[in-house]
C-alpha cells in the first residue's frame, strides 16, 4: 500500500540513482526519459506524485505539467531544475507545479519533500486502520506490515480489526469472544488464545517486534 512515485527525467543515471532511493524508501515508482512518455505513464498509471525535471526531449517538464492541469490532475508534481533565478521558480509554479528542488540536491532533502507533499494530498480514509507499521483496510480486507502483505482467514482479520480499532485498550477476553465471535458462541474456549497466536505467526514472521499484547488474567492490548 505504498505511494506510487512517477519519475520523469532524460539524466538516465540521476533517474536511476532516485529511483533506487525512493525504492529504498518502500515506494512503487515508475521513470519515463522524456516528456510525451512520462505525459503518457502520468495519465495511465494515476501516481500519487510526480518527480518532474525541467528540461526535457519532446516536451518540456513545464509543458507537461500545464497539460495535467488542464485535465484537472490534481497530482503533486515538485519539479527537479538547475534554474535558480526567482523568475524561473515562479513559471514553475504558475505552470502547475507544487514544489521545487534545485540540482544539485541531497537525498535527504529530496525525501523529505516527497513525504511533506504526499501528506498534504492524501486524505485519511475512514476504512484504513493504522497502528505502527501495520496496517488493515476494511474496505479491500487487505493487511500489510510495512510493505509486506499478510493474508489472514476471515476471523483472523476481524480479531484483528477489533483490536485495532482499539489501539492501546485492554480488551477482555469476554468482550472479544462476544464482538468476534459472537454472544452464542459455544465453541472452543481457548478460541482466542488459538487465533491470537496464529495473528502472532504471520505479523512477527519476519522477526518483527511484537504488537499484540497479553495482560494475564484479563486479555489483550495491541501496544507498541
Amino acid at each position: 500500500m505504498s505511494s506510487q512515485i512517477l519519475i520523469v527525467e532524460d539524466e538516465e543515471k540521476l533517474a536511476q540513482f532516485i529511483e533506487l532511493e525512493l525504492k529504498y524508501e518502500g515506494y512503487e515508482v515508475t521513470v519515463a526519459n522524456d516528456g510525451f512518455t512520462g505525459l503518457t505513464m502520468a495519465r495511465e498509471i494515476k501516481p500519487d506524485l510526480i518527480l518532474l525535471d525541467w528540461m526535457l526531449p519532446g516536451l518540456s517538464g513545464l509543458e507537461l505539467c500545464r497539460r495535467l492541469r488542464t485535465t484537472g490532475d490534481k497530482v503533486p508534481v515538485i519539479l527537479l531544475t538547475a534554474k535558480d533565478d526567482v523568475t524561473d521558480r515562479v513559471a514553475g509554479l504558475d505552470a502547475g507545479a507544487d514544489d521545487y528542488v534545485l540540482k544539485p540536491f541531497s537525498v535527504e532533502e529530496l525525501l523529505a519533500r516527497v513525504r511533506a507533499n504526499l501528506r498534504r494530498t492524501q486524505e485519511p480514509n475512514p476504512d484504513l486502520l493504522m497502528f505502527d507499521d501495520l496496517s488493515l483496510n476494511r474496505s479491500t480486507r487487505e493487511v500489510y506490515r510495512s510493505n509486506r502483505e499478510i493474508e489472514l482467514t476471515a476471523k483472523e482479520f476481524d480479531l484483528l480489526e477489533y483490536l485495532m480499532a482499539h489501539p492501546r485498550q485492554v480488551l477482555t477476553r469476554d468482550r472479544i469472544l462476544e464482538t468476534v465471535w459472537g454472544y452464542d458462541f459455544m465453541g472452543d474456549s481457548n478460541i482466542i488464545e488459538v487465533y491470537v497466536r496464529y495473528l502472532r505467526l504471520k505479523l512477527e514472521a519476519n522477526q518483527e517486534k511484537r504488537l499484540i499484547q497479553t495482560v494475564r488474567g484479563v486479555g489483550y492490548v495491541l501496544r507498541d
